[in-house]
């Protein structure tokens, strides 16, 4: 899991002129159509120019990193969302969340969430976001959050909102046994998040619900996660976890990772040891997108 005019007119006509070339300019909002859905992937390496052209032959969205990816020491993502747009790619806007190691108490976890959805408003404007548009805070540990972790994606949330952005969170959306019943993270958060808009974006590799390392053309929808209310769903991951993808461990590489179908610009990036990608599933082209 990952991105102005100034003129003077100088007559009434010019102006008019302008504001229909400005207008002519800004693409279109992608709608969200529940009936079809869309498939998409997310990566921390940024997979590189060359190969775009041949990944939007089957993908029509694709995560996108504003700060550091984990695991990752550097974000290479910087500076190229005009790639991904002259490529005609949805976008899945992803800031890298903290674990709960670094919160050490609710406090200092808001402290932390008003630093961090500082840089991620600053990320998300540098890289040309507009406003409304949806980010995605990476919420990596799974089951119910401990306080401080809720603390940190709630003040998070609130914040991107109040920035005139759109929060999100992308988390488990896998069942963990807790005595007799079961919690997902984003049942938690959904029960804790009092009226704030929060977007979800869901994992859950599990087999099944989920078919494995496939590439369908009529991916299952986010709602098949086992999520009612997710935006995204990612159902796939590399490289696999064995224990939930048992099932379907045929639709995974020999080595246990996915990876985009074989073309040529596969085959370049293959010199850098190839793409490893998540799989991810939603009901709109531009998951992110203002709407």
């Amino acid at each position: 899991m990952t991105a102005r005019y100034h003129f003077r007119p100088s007559t009434a006509a010019a102006l008019v002129v302008m504001s229909l070339v400005l207008f002519a300019a800004r693409p279109a909002p992608a709608q969200e159509n529940p009936s079809r859905v869309y498939l998409g992937f997310d990566v921390n390496e940024y997979p590189s120019d060359q190969t775009l052209p041949a990944l939007r032959k089957t993908f029509a969205f694709a995560g996108y990193w504003l700060n550091v990816p984990p695991g990752a020491d550097q974000n290479n993502w910087t500076g190229k969302r005009s790639e991904f747009v002259k490529n005609d790619f949805g976008f899945l806007v992803l800031f890298n969340g903290r674990l709960d190691k670094e919160l050490s108490s609710p406090s200092r976890a808001v402290e932390l969430a008003a630093l961090d959805a500082k840089s991620a408003i600053a990320a998300a404007q540098r890289e040309g976001f507009p406003s409304h548009t949806i980010i995605f805070l990476d919420q990596e540990e799974g089951g119910r959050l401990l306080d401080e972790q809720m603390a940190y994606v709630l003040k998070w949330a609130d914040l991107i909102n109040a920035a005139g952005f759109r929060a999100g969170i992308y988390c488990s959306g896998m069942p963990v046994k807790e005595g007799k019943t079961t919690i997902t993270t984003a049942q938690d958060v959904r029960k804790h998040q009092a009226g704030r808009a929060i977007a979800y974006f869901v994992y859950n590799d599990k087999c099944p619900p989920s078919p494995g390392c496939a590439l369908p053309k009529n991916p299952l929808p986010p709602a098949s996660s086992g999520i009612p209310f997710a935006a995204v769903w990612q159902f796939a991951q590399s490289p696999r976890r064995r224990e939930f993808t048992k099932s379907c461990a045929a639709t995974y590489s020999a080595d246990g990772n996915c990876y985009p179908p074989s073309n040529a610009a596969t085959a370049v990036a293959k010199t850098n040891g190839g793409i490893l990608i998540d799989l991810d599933s939603a009901t709109s082209p531009d998951p992110s997108a203002a709407r």
